[in-house]
């Protein structure tokens, strides 16, 4: 069964955003990653950083407890500014890849995918969009184990 995550987006502020929380919180960051840490693509849907977004934070999490994640991001100059209160999405963590595609097809059917299914840099099967709502979603699967 799949579990549930939120997942801030931030204007350029997510490091200090999570720093905070983490002052809250406790515990330890297992992932923090800026932007200028991927990797080169051949995918033009996903070109290098600019400079300015370069140290944005591409993705950090955060666990808060109960097995729950708060994890989060910066936006990035292609992406545009976030608004605040449309910032947050819903991060589904599946226990197999037919699990997120079974996820992934219902849930945006309607609605308008931004990233198809695709197995990631970072390992995983991922994949985002919007629902017919207008509710953000990303559904990942870790194909490789976490350690």
């Amino acid at each position: 069964m799949a579990s549930i995550n939120p997942y801030l987006i931030f204007n350029g502020n997510c490091e200090a955003a999570f720093l905070f929380y983490q002052s809250v919180f406790g515990g330890e960051f297992p992932y923090i990653g800026k932007f200028s840490d991927m990797p080169p693509s051949d995918d033009s849907n996903c070109p290098p950083p600019s400079a300015q977004d370069a140290n944005r934070i591409m993705h950090v999490s955060l666990p808060i407890g109960n097995g729950s994640i708060l994890m989060g991001s910066d936006s990035t100059s292609q992406s545009g500014d976030v608004v605040i209160g449309t910032n947050v999405s819903m991060s589904l963590n599946t226990e197999s890849r037919a699990e997120a595609d079974k996820l992934f097809n219902g849930l945006s059917a309607g609605g308008t995918i931004i990233m198809a299914m695709d197995k990631t840099f970072w390992g995983a099967y991922f994949g985002m969009f919007v629902d017919k709502f207008g509710i953000h979603w990303m559904i990942n699967f870790d194909e490789t184990p976490q350690k």
